[in-house]
């Protein structure tokens, strides 16, 4: 689709180090050697280099050769990432032999290279729970200054384009947060707000969705949302920021006239941002699967750097596409 082509050609334009810890797995295999045949980004990939290059050699994947290859258990730096990791941990009681053994770790080693300024980012999950990879992402990584919550979004890109904008919507957070506080949806919205310009290229307009529209109903719910949108407003000025919006008001012009005609954004919104992870993961299933929508992503957000997780069904284009988001992630920064 014409957005997955520009974000893509956009990656080539300021090619980042992305490291993929999965390095032998196959399809993992198969998308680092497309990425590096087409320029999106430079590739280093985590495991036994004798098995990645037997499996590359075998699937016939020429360009596998100009990744970097590092072995997490015999590496010449292994000692340094551990005394890196140990000087992390050291307040947490971790001790430099349990340190040693981490660094084996493909999750642990790639969190670490990023930290370390050696990769831009990380892409993971194709082999991992969600929890595995997030596990030492939070511990080395960490969040953005003045950020404490990490969330996920998707790209919704629907048949239909009169939705958002070209058919284009980014729907948050719908993977990782279940029931965020006022002060955690306004870091979720803002961010959602970033992350849709970093990579679509749209300047948000994000409705803070509820069952209420600018005070229909009365609920320590929809209490949540108001003061969620003021924060956000806060701490974001520049963003257009609207709430508390029924999903009707905020993507249906005319609903939106009736209901909030006061609003900058309803009927107008290209952002929705739900007020917990319940509603989002249903709302973009409901969408991915009933409008026929391509859901990409999830995007992770608020990280210190890009670190994004891929669902154990992903495909090959699955992959090639998150490492081409991760790498428009690392140049916004």
């Amino acid at each position: 689709m014409q957005l997955l082509h520009s974000i893509k050609e956009k990656a080539k334009k300021a090619p980042k180090t992305i490291v993929l810890p999965e390095g032998i797995e196959e399809r993992t295999l198969q998308a680092a050697n497309e990425v590096i045949r087409e320029g999106i980004a430079h590739i280093i990939l985590l495991g036994d280099s004798r098995k990645i290059e037997e499996a590359a050699s075998s699937m016939g994947l020429g360009f596998i050769e100009q990744a970097t290859i590092i072995d997490p258990v015999h590496h010449k730096k292994k000692e340094f990432y551990a005394q890196l990791l140990f000087e992390l941990r050291k307040h947490k009681g971790l001790s430099m032999d349990e340190a040693m053994k981490f660094v084996e770790d493909p999750l642990y080693l790639a969190t670490l290279l990023i930290k370390n300024g050696d990769a831009d980012g990380e892409v993971a999950g194709a082999m991992n729970s969600t929890g595995n990879v997030l596990r030492p992402a939070f511990q080395v990584v960490k969040t953005m200054p003045g950020i404490t919550v990490v969330s996920g979004a998707f790209i919704m890109i629907m048949k239909d384009t009169t939705w958002g904008q070209d058919g284009i919507m980014v729907f948050a957070d719908c993977a990782v947060h279940p029931d965020p506080n006022a002060a955690e949806l306004a870091q979720i919205a803002v961010m959602t707000g970033k992350t849709t310009r970093a990579i679509t290229g749209m300047e948000p307009r994000i409705a803070m969705l509820s069952f209420s529209t600018k005070g229909s109903a009365k609920h320590p719910m929809c209490d949540k949302v108001i003061e969620a949108t003021r924060l956000a407003k806060e701490m974001e000025p520049t963003m257009m920021i609207d709430g508390e919006l029924q999903a009707d008001a905020a993507i249906v012009e005319s609903i939106g006239k009736s209901k909030a005609p006061d609003s900058p954004l309803a009927g107008k919104a290209n952002v929705l941002v739900f007020p917990s992870l319940e509603a989002g993961n249903i709302a973009y299933k409901l969408v991915q699967r009933l409008a026929g929508a391509e859901a990409v992503g999830p995007v992770l957000q608020g990280m210190a750097a890009p670190i994004n997780d891929l669902s154990r069904g992903c495909s090959v284009d699955d992959i090639i596409n998150l490492v081409a988001i991760t790498v428009n992630q690392a140049a916004a920064k």
